[in-house]
């Protein structure tokens, strides 16, 4: 059984859709500050990062790695495929005595088309005390596997909730 996608929900001035992102991915620059807080402590702070945008997805954040605050970053165990940008492997984030284990991941070769993610690394909002972008707080993806950042500037339905496994 074929599912069908959903219906792309109202786009306000300012904002855009996850719907109209491409598939494969684009990755873009962004000069947005980002900013990471885990255990009180900012263990990485960012206006280098770049974001992949994918149908459906809300957007993913890549920061260089020389922008996480030393010791904030420790490999754990742990990898995964994309199809698009090649195979993962995971990082623990680390603010003093807290560890957000497997929160960020890398992509150490990425795939052809993905070069710009070499050295860059992506937390799950979820798994850390707060992620800003540009000052406003961001909302993590639904699903345990997804990582997108869900701000008011973009719109879904987005892929995670149930329900959404075959779009």
């Amino acid at each position: 059984m074929r599912t069908r996608h959903p219906k792309p929900d109202p786009i306000r001035s300012g904002q855009e859709s996850v719907w109209d992102y491409p598939r494969p991915p684009r990755v873009e620059p962004t000069t947005e500050e980002i900013v990471i807080v885990l255990g009180g402590q900012v263990v990485a702070r960012s206006n280098r990062a770049v974001r992949v945008l994918e149908t459906s997805h809300p957007p993913v954040y890549y920061l260089p790695a020389d922008d996480f605050a030393d010791g904030a970053l420790r490999t754990a165990p742990g990898a995964s495929w994309c199809e698009y940008k090649g195979e993962a492997g995971y990082l623990d984030v680390v603010a003093g005595d807290v560890v957000a284990a497997g929160a960020g991941w890398t992509y150490p070769d990425p795939s052809h088309g993905f070069e710009r993610l070499q050295g860059m690394v992506a937390v799950y909002p979820g798994k850390v005390d707060r992620v800003t972008v540009g000052g406003e707080v961001v909302r993590p993806q639904a699903g345990g596997f997804y990582g997108g950042w869900i701000t008011d500037r973009v719109v879904g339905p987005f892929k995670g909730e149930p329900g959404t496994a075959g779009w």
